[in-house]
């Protein structure tokens, strides 16, 4: 039977997936449409299920004593560098403030290039208009 060797590269991995993971959490709170919120945060709690056994693998191989670079970390499971926080405590922070999240529209949202030349709206709510105008006609 085969079995991942625990090394330093492992756990290297563990971490991209873990930030990966926290890059989803938020581009589903803050961009994925969803008929209601308790669909929304179902798939926020899959996704974060998932994340939380990365992460309980990611700190047995740590407790193991497996050598890591802090800079490898996740954003989401760094120790505050003025306080003495554990892992833990930063993954549990993480966790609240993902479920804090309420998820705004875009449309609330000011868009980052407006005024510039990448900015669509004015194009798009033009492209709005005249389908309206067709199947009206």
């Amino acid at each position: 039977m085969f079995t991942v060797p625990s090394g330093k590269y492992q756990l290297k991995s563990l971490h991209e997936e873990i930030a990966l993971f926290d890059r989803k959490l938020a581009h589903l709170q803050k961009y994925e449409a969803f008929a209601t919120e308790a669909e929304r945060g179902t798939a926020a709690g899959k996704l974060s299920a998932k994340r939380n056994l990365l992460v309980r693998k990611a700190q047995q191989m740590i407790d193991e004593g497996i050598e890591f670079d802090e800079v490898e970390r996740p954003k989401s499971l760094r120790e505050e560098s003025d306080g003495e926080t554990t892992g833990e405590a930063s993954i549990s922070a993480a966790e609240s403030a993902t479920w804090s999240v309420v998820a705004l529209r875009s449309s609330s949202e000011p868009s980052p290039y407006l005024g510039t030349s990448l900015d669509s709206e004015h194009g798009l709510q033009a492209y709005k208009k005249n389908k309206a105008k067709r199947k009206t006609a």
